[in-house]
């Protein structure tokens, strides 16, 4: 079962390897050219603040909005939490913006979370070392005098909702409604309150892909509450304008990484609200499989069907469209955030090849990051939107390095 964090030869975990990188990225300013945006877009972020890393920008038309909510499912109660408690999740809304420029950028984590992520690799730095976001916090909700689909993300164990902004800001930057999750205890996750909670508390419950598909299918429920013009925050913080209504809750697809990805299938199994689900290199153990019916996309990469028994057993059961693809030279952190963060800090700071390659492959950042963002966005695309690109069709002098496999 994908319980646990995956660990290299090394010894290092993903938490490990993505301390090292942003407790090395405070000492030096970190950049990575951004992608040059459309031309009716806004002009570009601000110049790098010295001693915080950055992520790319999005190459969307919109800009991007983005709030955080307080859920609880007062349907699942939370022993570990206390008598009479119930399960209580953070969760941000992605969307296209508009007037956006007069609100303030999000940070990647919120403070109280990166503090405990820091702290918990020994590292004694300021969370201003951690990358800002595209998006904007409160920003008014382009609508386009529609309802917009919906992507919900899930992210890998021991990790956070951020994981994979990189795909998150895209999709939102290209008109969808993004919703992401912190699985409570085992993310790194602040709440409203100031409670800041992390995976290694003692006794912790050890979460499997079928509790974050619980969390998902929750979060599901929410977003037809937004759809419906209720605000889900249990605290009724203020919602952006035009958020209520905005989300079209017959639209929903669903994409999760390692953990995140067994997630998504458990998740499109037994919902029959996902209508698309893409997993980025899932196990896929610690599920029940059935057949799927609807739209797969399998981004693979350590755990792929060459060497992982429970993917070739999904695989098997996919009945509709589907997809597996890979690129040459990942590693299980080639295709979220971290593939672009450590390689910026081994360049500026000297860590050796070797040892940025151990971490994220041989896969150049810029390369990975034109992936994470042109492969979900055409996925979704095509099985949410009826938008057919020729990208899904086969390998493209543009991605070159993306292989298609039977």
């Amino acid at each position: 079962m994908d319980t646990t964090p995956f660990t290299r030869p090394n010894g290092l975990t993903r938490r490990r390897m993505l301390g090292t990188a942003l407790a090395l990225g405070a000492a030096a300013p970190l950049g990575l050219a951004s992608t040059a945006r459309a031309a009716d877009a806004p002009s570009p972020a601000p110049a790098p603040t010295p001693g915080r890393i950055t992520l790319p920008e999005p190459t969307g038309p919109h800009r991007v909005g983005t709030v955080a909510l307080h859920l609880r499912d007062t349907s699942r109660p939370d022993p570990f939490a206390g008598p009479g408690r119930y399960r209580e999740l953070m969760a941000s809304v992605w969307y296209p913006a508009q007037h956006a420029g007069d609100f303030p950028l999000a940070p990647w984590m919120t403070d109280g979370a990166l503090k405990a992520f820091l702290d918990d690799q020994n590292y004694p730095l300021p969370v201003t070392a951690g990358p800002l976001t595209a998006g904007h916090v409160g920003a008014p909700v382009h609508r386009f005098g529609q309802r917009l689909p919906v992507v919900v993300y899930s992210h890998g164990a021991h990790a956070n909702r951020a994981a994979n902004t990189i795909t998150v800001q895209e999709l939102a930057s290209h008109g969808y409604v993004v919703v992401t999750v912190d699985h409570t205890w085992d993310a790194f996750t602040e709440f409203p309150d100031g409670r800041v909670l992390t995976p290694w508390i003692d006794g912790a419950p050890n979460l499997s892909p079928r509790d974050y598909a619980a969390d998902a299918r929750f979060v599901l429920d929410c977003v037809e509450e937004l759809a419906a013009g209720r605000n889900p925050d249990v605290d009724g913080k203020a919602l952006p304008d035009g958020l209520l209504g905005a989300p079209d809750p017959l639209d929903v697809g669903m994409f999760g990484w390692s953990k995140g990805g067994s997630a998504t299938a458990a998740v499109i199994m037994a919902d029959r609200r996902v209508r698309a689900g893409l997993s980025i290199d899932g196990p896929m153990g610690g599920i029940t499989i059935t057949d799927v019916d609807r739209p797969f996309l399998m981004l693979t990469a350590e755990f792929g069907r060459d060497q992982n028994p429970n993917a070739v057993t999904f695989w098997n059961h996919l009945r509709g469209w589907r997809l597996n693809i890979q690129a040459d030279g990942v590693r299980h952190l080639s295709y979220e955030d971290a593939a672009v963060l450590i390689p910026q800090v081994g360049k500026l700071l000297g860590i050796p090849e070797q040892q940025v390659q151990q971490m994220v492959g041989t896969l150049p950042a810029d390369s990975s990051t034109r992936i994470q963002q042109a492969y979900p966005l055409a996925f979704f695309d095509l099985h949410l939107r009826h938008r057919r690109g020729s990208l899904l069709d086969g390998p493209s002098p543009r991605f070159p390095e993306v292989r298609f496999l039977p």
